[in-house]
């Protein structure tokens, strides 16, 4: 089995690829708690210590899943977890950056983690009633405390990671990022290079889409979060299959999968670059380590990107009510 290396996000060494444990509690229907700790457990063993969570997904149940997984093993762990979702699922979304709520929601994860400090703590969303300065003032009030070693947005938009970069160092911006969302290329990306920001691409396999898995919704828990998404509703899911075509096309010729292949792409996208390809299971979480593997020329590169034109996807991302939540 692959050996993973380390890459930097800052200062911060991390797994060149963590594991996003949100599909554990959220969004993908019912949860197995002792599949999803097995696969936690498997992806320590095989050096990937990058485990990312939220106090949002499964409204607290995700941070107490990962604190006993990893009771016993925390120093083999890197902790990433977010804070910014103030609602629970059902409830008017709102968004919460003021620096009481700061205080407020770090302690809350600390309890449910079991730990005494988070190595990266993340604004999931950006409050725009809120200036940025506030809230990652207060965020750096908990590094100064030893409550937080390190400092993280997630869908920020290039003014604002400067502006909070400004006011304490940022290690890491998460957002989405694959072949088939771009988006932060244009802007985010060279900002982040100029400050010396890590990168942090979630749904890197297009929330599974580009593994070639789904070729329908059939099969898909009626609560699984994509059955709501433009990409796979309204007939975008078909007219996206021939993205997955081609890519299936590309990947035999190198003999691996099309996930293997999207993955790698994602991989390749520079040394300050952590990908956080979500799973519970085993099987594709070792399917994901795999993609390390796989090297790409220059050449291979232009192919894929060349079979899969993020300009040709159909459908956005996020419904309309979700990308007004986007920082931009």
């Amino acid at each position: 089995m692959t050996h993973v290396p380390t890459r930097y996000l800052g200062e911060l060494a991390v797994s060149a690829q963590g594991l996003g444990c949100m599909g554990m509690s959220h969004g993908y229907g019912a949860s197995d708690d002792a599949r999803s700790t097995a696969t936690i457990h498997r992806a320590l063993d095989l050096g990937v210590n990058f485990l990312d969570t939220s106090d949002f997904y499964g409204a607290g149940h995700n941070e107490e899943l990962i604190g006993r997984a990893i009771a016993g093993r925390r120093d083999e762990v890197v902790l990433a977890t977010k804070f910014g979702f103030a609602s629970r699922l059902g409830e008017p979304t709102v968004i919460r950056g003021d620096a009481a709520y700061v205080r407020q929601a770090c302690e809350a994860s600390l309890r449910r983690l079991g730990v005494d400090h988070i190595d990266l703590y993340y604004l999931h969303r950006v409050d725009r009633r809120v200036p940025i300065e506030e809230t990652v003032g207060a965020m750096a009030d908990l590094v100064r405390e030893g409550k937080v070693r390190h400092l993280g947005l997630s869908e920020a938009s290039a003014g604002t990671i400067r502006r909070a970069h400004a006011v304490h160092p940022i290690t890491a911006l998460q957002s989405e990022w694959s072949l088939w969302t771009r988006d932060v290329e244009r802007e985010v990306v060279p900002v982040c290079r100029e400050l010396g920001i890590g990168l942090v691409p979630f749904s890197p396999l297009g929330r599974g889409f580009l593994t070639g898995r789904y070729q329908s919704l059939d099969g898909l828990p009626e609560t699984d979060l994509r059955r709501g998404q433009p990409r796979f509703t309204d007939g975008n899911l078909e007219r996206n299959l021939a993205i997955v075509a081609r890519l299936e096309e590309l990947a035999a010729a190198k003999g691996v999968t099309a996930g293997r292949l999207a993955l790698a792409w994602v991989q390749h996208r520079g040394e300050d670059v952590v990908p956080i390809p979500g799973t519970r299971r085993i099987a594709y979480l070792e399917e994901n380590v795999a993609a390390l593997d796989v090297e790409l020329s220059a050449e291979d590169l232009a192919a894929i990107e060349a079979a899969a034109p993020a300009d040709q996807v159909a459908g956005s991302r996020y419904d309309a009510t979700s990308l007004t939540f986007v920082d931009g």
